[in-house]
């Protein structure tokens, strides 16, 4: 009898905690949401507001005052994120304590082009629109810029962006065909910087002119430098 008995509890044992965790689990998913949490991946260029994203997911039934959870789509809302055209990416989640969760990547500029609708190019080389939230301090570019055709542009921007000397003194980019001036912060020359062959070599090369040149307190003189010869740094004096 003993044995037969350890085989009655086994079954009632399993149907007890099957259905504790449907209840648990009907229960949960019929519980009212209690509020939104919003996390910035970046949270020193806000380009979108806590109250935007906010807006967003409650346009998209996450109205937490009366959503229960087993009716949230959360692939929806992340889709609805990421239409805006701030937002890079976002992940959507539900928290313990019952509240919806979103954390936001935004997109960055790394660039601002000046056109008659100017626009941002991002840290992907594609246009971003302009934010009326925040203004990023990027290069200006000017000049012949295609907005379908930003390769290039997003070349050189790209590369300055990842150089710390050239980040810091680069302010503006004027594009002519396929050559390119730099405008510098401080200094009043101008750097023709030519097309973007060999950049390495006569980014080096105008380090090295700077470097002497500062040592020589001589940068005031110069109206003009020009890297675009093979291995030299040409400048013409005011």
């Amino acid at each position: 009898m003993k044995v037969k008995w350890i085989h009655i509890k086994l079954p009632l044992l399993l149907l007890l905690v099957v259905f504790l965790f449907s209840f648990t689990a009907n229960r949960n998913a019929a519980r009212k949401m209690s509020g939104v949490e919003i996390e910035f991946a970046d949270s020193n260029q806000l380009f979108i507001t806590y109250e935007m994203v906010n807006k967003l997911l409650i346009q998209n039934r996450a109205d937490t005052s009366g959503v229960r959870k087993d009716e949230l789509d959360l692939n929806i809302l992340e889709q609805a994120l990421i239409s805006n055209d701030m937002i890079q990416n976002a992940h959507v989640y539900l928290t313990v304590n019952g509240q919806l969760g979103a954390k936001v990547k935004q997109r960055k500029p790394i660039a601002r082009v000046n056109t008659t609708v100017p626009f941002y190019i991002d840290s992907e080389g594609k246009p971003m629109p302009l934010s009326g939230v925040f203004s990023a301090r990027v290069p200006i570019i000017t000049g012949d810029v295609n907005k379908n055709d930003l390769d290039e542009t997003f070349e050189l921007s790209e590369y300055i962006q990842n150089d710390t000397f050239l980040k810091k003194h680069v302010v503006g980019i004027h594009k002519t065909g396929k050559s390119f001036e730099l405008e510098l912060r401080v200094d009043e020359f101008v750097v023709k910087l030519g097309d973007l062959e060999n950049l390495d070599k006569k980014f080096f090369n105008f380090k090295a002119f700077y470097q002497k040149a500062i040592k020589d307190k001589s940068l005031s003189e110069y109206e003009a430098v020009n890297l675009k010869f093979n291995n030299q740094v040409v400048c013409t004096k005011k």
